[in-house]
């Protein structure tokens, strides 16, 4: 089933569209939908996603530390009274 959509887009940028659409030979309503139909669509992801993303990786690979012996509580409270006294 098909459903009319409408949006606000600047001018230039539908322009653009259209252009590309074009040269592909499709309509723009068509390359909207092949974009949108991929079982998995691309989406761009920031630099930062990108780099998290790679330190997940990383980390998958890295050899887990030992448990620590003591709570972050109990150690706070050590590094607190050892730096007041």
């Amino acid at each position: 089933m098909k459903t009319k959509l409408t949006l606000t887009i600047k001018k230039e940028v539908v322009e653009k569209a259209k252009r590309k659409a074009a040269s592909q030979g499709i309509s723009l309503s068509k390359m909207i939908e092949n974009i949108f139909e991929k079982e998995e669509p691309e989406l761009e992801k920031t630099p930062e996603q990108l780099a998290a993303a790679r330190f997940l990786e990383r980390l998958k690979n890295e050899t887990p530390i030992k448990a620590l012996d003591k709570s972050d509580k109990e150690l706070a409270r050590e590094h607190r009274d050892k730096k007041y006294v």
